[in-house]
């Protein structure tokens, strides 16, 4: 007997920013009335079914960024450790189509299954869901059967505004219904955002936290993202809103929760923490120097209420099922599945009856890859297809060519791709008429997937926009050589000290990033060379970089400080132009050399 979900859309319904509308309670699953013990009974969990224990699955994913066809390249990979110590490469992993009977198998014999996931659902998508703003992979999502997500960054990259529509549903506000006589339904599920409020109000923007129900079986989540997301999007679809403190505001909730009766939590975080190895299955509680997992997680669970039972997060793109000690020094299930749904996450949640409580000892949970060797689910299939012809025109325009593959991968500060992009932007903004650029920056988070060369060497206009999906516009400032170098020790310094982010530089630009020194002592000063001169510390510099950076996002308060802008045309229009004049079949192009950056370990 399949459970029926409560799906009061007005329950969801968003704060209008500056409208003063207000929140709701969460939303309950529950059981259909009437349903007798005897049925359900022969519908038991594992066995357990009304016994006193019983065994709930959670499946959770995060970091999918509407990544509803097969990703490709580096994106479509995965890293395993083996027996012997060694690793390889999983190739050919990922796909909505996949992920879909991976999660639909993994339910089988399993009466008590709840999806969750953490965030970042949407945004930064390839063109198939990007170019309809994100509603093919919300109406995946709904047939994935996803009970409830937590809000990511980047589910406010159009604005609180667009995000009410993804949550409710309606036509888009400038570009209409995108299928002639269909209305966008809007997500099924419940999308937390516990930690946004109204800063006037102090109201949250969304529902806080959602209980799902089953046989009187009741499992409270609580929806955070991270508290920095108003320095990585852009600032005007946030304004009004702040975004608070995840430990504060879990622990908050999990003692409303606690009053409602509910005593079993999970979080759902969209911050993340960096494992020691990038194998998907690495033992993340190994013991010793340089094992183990870091990064914001790690306090962040640490210091989150032991009413909280296991925290799924997300953000970092990282793979990991670790324990990490509660404030009262007992081991607690974190996790995170990667992203672009290559893996899912399967955790068994031993519930008591008689407490209303997960059993924490028996808490269980494991990485799963999502392999193509599976059938795809017809169902979305079919929704890929449907969508595909109508982002056809658009998406199949040859823009340039490439004689390979250009990376973008995940475990080295300087890209090639990277590299292709601020060579683009570089060459886009030098003309005088421009900008006058002299070297040109690019954030390493802006760059989303690699330029995979397919059977042959043409580049599409899809290709290109799922490399730079965010159409940031181009600008060009003056910023002095201090400010330049200071710029690039904020890499590794102040936001950033945790979690490096590794500008991508021009050809004509250079430095050493010294590893081994902390801080910002890890660029070496002297170093940093433009055009194989040394920066002059007073002198101005011509700097382009896209309109996100110029807002010091990314932790980059020095390149807000730029003088002179000067705004351009967009980075997907200048990535394109650059391809399509430096490339042809007869000379298509070839991947950036790196050494750039030289990195001392």
């Amino acid at each position: 007997m399949a459970a029926t979900r409560k799906k009061n859309r007005t329950a969801r319904r968003i704060l209008a920013v500056g409208a003063g509308l207000a929140t709701v309670g969460a939303l309950v699953a529950a059981l259909p009335a009437g349903a007798s013990q005897d049925a359900q009974d022969r519908h038991g969990s594992n066995g357990k079914g009304w016994g006193r224990m019983v065994d709930v699955q959670l499946l959770s994913f995060n970091d999918l960024h509407g990544n509803l066809e097969p990703p490709t390249g580096s994106s479509g990979r995965l890293t395993r450790l083996k027996e012997d110590g060694t690793t390889e490469v999983v190739n050919n992993v990922g796909g909505a189509e996949y992920l879909a009977t991976h999660l639909r198998q993994a339910r089988q014999g399993h009466r008590y299954s709840v999806t969750a996931a953490a965030g970042d659902m949407i945004g930064a998508s390839p063109l198939l869901s990007g170019l309809f703003h994100d509603e093919p992979t919300i109406e995946a999502l709904n047939k994935l059967k996803l009970d409830v997500s937590s809000v990511g960054n980047h589910e406010f990259d159009e604005g609180a505004r667009e995000l009410s529509r993804i949550q409710n549903g309606g036509c888009h506000p400038t570009e209409g219904c995108f299928e002639e006589g269909k209305r966008f339904k809007g997500a099924k599920f419940p999308y937390l955002a516990a930690n946004v409020t109204n800063e006037k109000s102090g109201k949250p923007l969304l529902d806080p936290y959602f209980i799902w129900e089953r046989d009187g079986v009741r499992i409270g989540f609580i929806g955070v993202t991270l508290e920095g997301t108003a320095n990585i999007v852009s600032a005007e679809g946030i304004k009004g809103l702040k975004f608070g403190d995840e430990v504060e505001t879990i622990n908050k909730y999990a003692k409303v929760l606690e009053r409602k009766g509910v005593k079993s939590i999970v979080a759902l975080l969209h911050e993340g923490g960096l494992p020691a190895s990038g194998a998907y299955n690495y033992d993340c509680d190994t013991p010793g120097a340089g094992a183990g997992i870091s990064g914001p997680i790690v306090d962040i669970a640490k210091n989150v209420t032991p009413q909280v039972d296991a925290l799924v997060t997300g953000h970092t793109h990282q793979a990991y099922a670790c324990s990490i000690p509660d404030p009262s020094g007992k081991p607690r299930t974190v996790t995170s599945a990667a992203s672009f749904g290559r893996l899912y996450t399967d955790t068994t949640l031993t519930y008591d009856r008689r407490t209303k409580d997960i059993v924490r000892t028996a808490v269980a949970s494991a990485n799963h890859v999502v392999t193509r060797d599976v059938a795809p689910a017809d169902d979305i299939s079919t929704l890929i297809k449907r969508w595909s012809a109508l982002a056809a025109p658009i998406a199949n325009r040859p823009v340039g060519h490439i004689a390979e593959s250009i990376e973008n991968p995940g475990d080295v500060y300087e890209k090639p791709l990277g590299n292709l992009i601020a060579d683009a932007q570089l060459a886009g903004l030098a003309p005088a008429d421009k900008g006058g650029a002299q070297l040109a920056l690019m954030n390493p988070g802006g760059v989303r997937a690699p330029l995979t060369k397919g059977a042959d060497s043409v580049v599409t206009y899809g290709q290109a926009y799922t490399v730079q999906p965010f159409t940031n516009m181009m600008t060009v400032v003056d910023l002095t050589g201090a400010q330049l170098v200071t710029a690039l020790q904020q890499q590794v310094s102040g936001a950033n000290l945790a979690s490096p982010k590794i500008l991508q530089v021009s050809k004509n630009f250079s430095y050493t990033l010294d590893m081994t020194k902390a801080g910002a002592d890890r660029i070496v000063v002297d170093s940093v060379r433009l055009n194989g001169e040394p920066l002059d510390p007073s002198k101005s510099y011509r700097v382009a970089m896209n309109e996100f950076l110029t807002g010091g996002g990314d932790g980059f308060p020095a390149l807000a400080a730029g003088a002179n802008k000067l705004v351009g045309a967009s980075d997907l229009d200048i990535f394109i132009a650059y391809l399509t004049a430096n490339s042809s079949a007869a000379e298509p192009l070839r991947a950036p050399a790196t050494g750039r950056i030289t990195v001392i370990k």
